[in-house]
């Protein structure tokens, strides 16, 4: 099987898996009207639980890794990491590193971070083969002080149809398509690099005219 396809066939794997956890995590209780009698006012933003969510997803994937499907499950040791963990699929003995990210549901289309550029590069020069994909899991916030997990969508960095690395937020790789898998260029891991290469020189070359 060729490499499009493998990742292909993987990230459906992960997607549908995903789905499944999100199934089972049912409602998540953040707090009460006790501790917040004015609801969720500011707090009503993706980024306000990311990390909570970040590690209720990884703890569950781990412990119940077999359930899931995995024969195993490695949360990264870093904070800086450009993945949050990596997973070995029992189906086709395949290697994904995962990039766990957030989305309040029903929010406009906009360029969001996906990663360092840098970092990304650096990843995949010590993994060449390797896979890393964007798993963006859509939240609901509930008037009960309850969140859930309501769907999931997986890319494939290397497929970011639109990459761009934005000079002046400390050279991060955006994307406004993460969440879209139909409109995924399906790239090689080295047809991504280079690319991703060039838009760095790009972004490195608008940020010394600026200067």
């Amino acid at each position: 099987m060729n490499e499009i396809l493998k990742t292909e066939q993987s990230r459906k794997i992960l997607e549908t898996t995903f789905k499944k956890l999100i199934d089972d995590l049912g409602k998540i209780q953040i707090g009460t009207r006790k501790h917040f009698p004015y609801g969720w006012r500011k707090a009503k933003k993706g980024r306000t639980v990311w990390r909570l969510l970040e590690e209720i997803i990884c703890q569950n994937l781990e412990e119940k890794a077999d359930q899931y499907g995995f024969t195993k499950v490695t949360p990264s040791d870093s904070e800086v990491s450009v993945y949050d963990l990596s997973l070995t699929l029992k189906e086709n003995n395949d290697c994904a590193y995962i990039n766990i990210k957030s989305a309040v549901n029903d929010v406009k289309v906009s360029k969001d971070d996906i990663s360092k550029a840098v970092g990304l590069l650096e990843f995949f020069k010590s993994k060449p083969e390797e896979k890393l994909y964007i798993a963006t899991f859509l939240i609901s916030f509930n008037e009960d002080m309850t969140i859930e997990l309501i769907n999931c969508y997986v890319m494939p960095i290397t497929w970011l149809p639109d990459i761009y690395v934005n000079p002046s937020n400390n050279g991060n790789l955006q994307s406004s398509k993460y969440k879209d898998i139909e409109s995924a260029t399906k790239r090689s891991n080295a047809d991504f690099i280079k690319e991703l290469q060039d838009e760095i020189l790009v972004a490195q070359k608008k940020k010394q005219d600026k200067k």
